[in-house]
């Protein structure tokens, strides 16, 4: 790949510049790199722009008011790729809403195609490969090696030029409006920000399966894991996986942990002077009518009956023949869970968009009489 030219702000004088710049533009490629796989708590650690062919790279970790900028940056259509961690995470920065997005991987999907990356779109309509040596880095550090620098200018090189390619597809498809539905529920979606931590957060992935004791464990080798990597500043998932939870609580309920624990890689093993044992130890011992109980869901209910499994059926045959035609997958019509929710009430449509709605309407119509 040849060099690329851009401009680093990190400076208020520079960041002053950039929003000269950007009151006379209407539309900006946009990406962010943010430190999720180093430090406890996710950070926005840098923005990428490219507009009037010309990128530039903006410290948000450096001493800058950027009020100005993101106010301007809400007046603008954003041109991005994957964009629902990014606008979750400026929101959760700043508030930040986004007036209109292009998101060239909602785009991908409604065309069908099969491997939605960034690399991948770009390596197919450029012939452009990326290397993703700095995808894992700590964007945190400072100074950016000229590596990364030049990794995440790249994400932002060619946003406009893949936006033009797959409108145009989009728009021989014609569905121009299904894409721009898609692309405004992301921005509302994205106002939600991130899911909060609750009493229940603990009970992570298998561990329902398992009896009252090795839930007990779970409990407290979450809580162990959590405490630890905040106090030391590091992901929860570099501590200890979810699988290794797993693991030892499964140990914990048929009464040989120690043997489980013996089991497992030696680096796990050391964090026992960390308080890996003390925490095994009290999952063995702690009352399991101690445990937080997990609400009832609201939305349980029985079973589908056979007049509702008729109509699933129904209504999943129209989605698939649809998606077949179109070439997409059958859940961006509708997933599963949407599927059984119309299944009980045809006319609940709640949670679609118009033009899911039109799509299925020709089912839908006879199965409400």
């Amino acid at each position: 790949m040849d060099e690329i030219n851009f401009t680093y702000i990190d400076k208020q004088k520079e960041l002053d510049e950039l929003c000269e710049q950007l009151q006379d533009q209407t539309e900006i490629a946009l990406d962010s790199e943010a430190d999720n796989l180093h430090h406890f708590e996710t950070k926005l650690c840098l923005l990428q722009m490219r507009f009037n062919g010309s990128i530039a790279l903006l410290d948000v970790t450096a001493d800058l008011n950027l009020d100005r900028f993101w106010e301007l940056l809400s007046e603008l259509h954003l041109i991005m790729h994957g964009s629902d961690f990014d606008l979750r995470l400026f929101h959760e920065f700043c508030g930040f809403t986004a007036k209109s997005i292009f998101d060239s991987m909602l785009a991908s999907q409604l065309l069908g195609i099969k491997r939605i990356g960034l690399a991948a779109l770009l390596e197919e309509n450029f012939k452009v490969k990326i290397p993703k040596d700095s995808q894992k880095s700590d964007w945190s550090q400072r100074p950016l090696t000229p590596k990364m620098l030049k990794y995440a200018a790249t994400d932002v090189l060619y946003l406009h030029d893949l936006r033009d390619k797959l409108m145009a597809r989009i728009d021989d498809k014609q569905r121009g409006e299904w894409l721009r539905q898609r692309c405004d529920n992301q921005i509302r979606i994205a106002k939600t920000g991130f899911p909060r931590s609750d009493e229940n957060s603990w009970r992570i992935a298998r561990s329902d399966r398992l009896d009252e004791r090795g839930q007990a464990g779970v409990y407290e080798l979450w809580y162990w894991r959590q405490n630890l990597a905040k106090r030391l500043d590091r992901p929860p998932f570099k501590i200890l996986g979810n699988d290794y939870i797993i693991t030892l609580a499964e140990g914990i309920s048929e009464g040989n942990w120690e043997y489980v624990f013996e089991s497992l890689p030696m680096g796990i093993q050391r964090r026992s002077r960390q308080g890996l044992t003390d925490a095994l130890k009290r999952g063995v011992s702690r009352d399991v009518k101690t445990l937080p109980q997990r609400p009832p869901r609201p939305d349980r209910r029985a079973p589908l009956s056979q007049q509702e499994l008729d109509r699933q059926d129904a209504i999943k045959g129209h989605r698939d023949k649809l998606a077949k035609e179109y070439g997409i997958d059958p859940t961006l019509i509708a997933t599963r869970s949407q599927v059984a929710q119309l299944a009980r009430d045809p006319n609940d449509t709640s949670g679609f968009l118009d033009w899911q709605k039109e799509q299925l309407e020709p089912c839908l119509a006879p199965l409400r009489g």
